[in-house]
């Protein structure tokens, strides 16, 4: 894949399955979570297949545990490659965040300080990860409910030298931006300036929730208002990337989320428009 592919996507979920593969639809790639093919042989694996014959597809994984301190599971690493070597995927992705600890999967993307500390984990993480694909990976930005203190650096200064020492690339998950600065108080815009524009392949556009006290990052519906201004925001500084809309539950009819992504079409050309 060229570092300047600009297509416009959607994660491939099961109530779509059949959509995806009986016609062709008008998107330029799929994006599916990694781990729910991860298998040898049997049914997702030869839907994953069929797909892939019909689409560009990029693999975005939950269960890395980029974060953790035990060190990534060898075992996880070699699976995943056997998929990558398989698909010949756009990209891979991961979370900035750790599930693991002691064996024991949480599975649940939970936050990390950022300290010195936690960069050099994290840093050394991305390497043997690297080192075991055989290519670069995107780092997705995470969204957060609580944050540690205190910190030694800004989230979007932490994303940046995590870049400049591992070489990896950013998944820029806009929603999660919105989520984490309206639940720590911070400002996105501040927060889109400050990130490694060069390093942005990819963003991710979503819905969220209003929980009793916080915004909670639900996947639930469709991209609200305040998520397309960030988008409009950031593309100018990004240039040619990646986009995908990301729905995880309450998923409507294929139709709403195609409609989605014509928004975030004409919202990138507007803003790559004004740019030139």
């Amino acid at each position: 894949m060229s570092t300047n592919f600009a297509g416009f996507g959607l994660g491939l979920r099961k109530p779509h399955y059949a959509e995806f593969l009986e016609h062709r639809v008008a998107v330029d790639f799929l994006e599916v979570i990694s781990e729910n093919f991860m298998v040898d042989g049997g049914r997702p694996r030869q839907i994953l297949r069929d797909i892939r014959m019909r689409y560009p597809v990029a693999l975005h994984g939950v269960s890395m545990s980029i974060g953790s301190a035990d060190g990534l599971d060898g075992a996880y690493l070699q699976r995943l490659r056997l998929l990558i070597d398989e698909i010949e995927p756009l990209l891979v992705s991961d979370h900035l965040s750790w599930t693991r600890s002691e064996g024991f999967s949480s599975h649940d993307l939970l936050p990390l300080p950022y300290t010195e500390e936690a960069l050099d984990i994290v840093c050394a993480n991305i390497d043997r990860a690297q080192d075991a694909l055989g290519r670069t990976m995107l780092i997705e930005n995470p969204s957060s409910y609580i944050a540690f203190t205190p910190a030694d650096m800004t989230e979007w200064a932490f994303l940046d030298a995590m870049c400049a020492r591992t070489g990896c690339d950013l998944l820029l998950d806009v929603n999660n931006v919105f989520v984490s600065a309206s639940n720590h108080g911070f400002d996105p815009l501040a927060y889109l300036d400050g990130v490694p524009h060069a390093r942005v392949r990819q963003i991710h556009l979503a819905g969220h929730s209003q929980g009793a006290e916080l915004l909670i990052d639900t996947h639930d519906r469709a991209v609200p208002a305040s998520v397309w201004d960030l988008y409009a925001h950031v593309l100018p500084r990004l240039g040619s990337v990646a986009t995908m809309i990301e729905r995880d539950d309450d998923i409507p009819p294929l139709a709403d989320l195609l409609g989605e992504l014509s928004v975030a079409r004409r919202i990138a050309a507007g803003a790559l428009a004004d740019a030139a």
